[in-house]
């Protein structure tokens, strides 16, 4: 496997930046499946796959899901193109044996044990939703992931039959360059990085 080139990188990651205000123009159903076909190639633990998503384009969508915004995140997820709402299946262990086929016990090793589910399932939909925002940079999109909402509300509102839950939120479209503010401080790999 090769290492990317510059320009990707800079796609990806040095010039990337999360936008909070949207050029008026529309992403297509295709370029959301394209997304979604790029994040699903990421690894999870036991390829286990707890995210779910939810693509809010529609007005009466994006109204459903204000309640739940606080106050500050309110006007940008509305002016969003698409809002993504990114939660995870409590009951993705059910798709174990199709998903990690060449383990046999891979279900019953969550069967019976909330906890372990509610964890494996919550940081495994996280790091899916770190792909899920490359996905959407490699795209050419802009995203703006953000935890501001109240998750029960959302649940309420989107997964009422409990099965699935929100882990967080991202709005999705062509990013206004001239309304970004200045790029924040990053830590320094000697501040928080240890080589044993």
């Amino acid at each position: 496997m090769n290492a990317i080139d510059q320009n990707a990188i800079q796609t990806l990651f040095t010039e990337a930046r999360t936008h909070n205000v949207w050029l008026d123009r529309d992403v297509s159903e295709q370029t959301l499946r394209e997304l979604y076909h790029l994040m699903h190639f990421g690894p999870t633990s036991m390829n286990c796959q707890p995210l779910r998503v939810l693509f809010l384009k529609s007005q009466e969508a994006k109204e459903r899901l204000k309640p739940a915004l606080l106050p500050g995140n309110q006007e940008k997820t509305m002016q969003a193109p698409v809002v993504a709402v990114l939660g995870y299946d409590t009951e993705f262990y059910e798709h174990l044996p199709r998903m990690f086929s060449h383990n046999k016990e891979a279900k019953s090793l969550f069967e019976g044990k909330p906890d372990f589910i509610n964890a494996t399932a919550f940081r495994n939909s996280s790091i899916q939703g770190g792909y899920f925002i490359l996905a959407a940079r490699a795209l050419g999109l802009s995203a703006g992931p953000m935890s501001g909402f109240n998750n029960a509300a959302v649940d309420e509102a989107f997964f009422p039959d409990g099965k699935v839950k929100s882990n967080f939120l991202c709005n999705l479209g062509y990013g206004d360059a001239s309304a970004l503010f200045p790029r924040q401080d990053r830590f320094a790999f000697d501040e928080v990085c240890d080589v044993l």
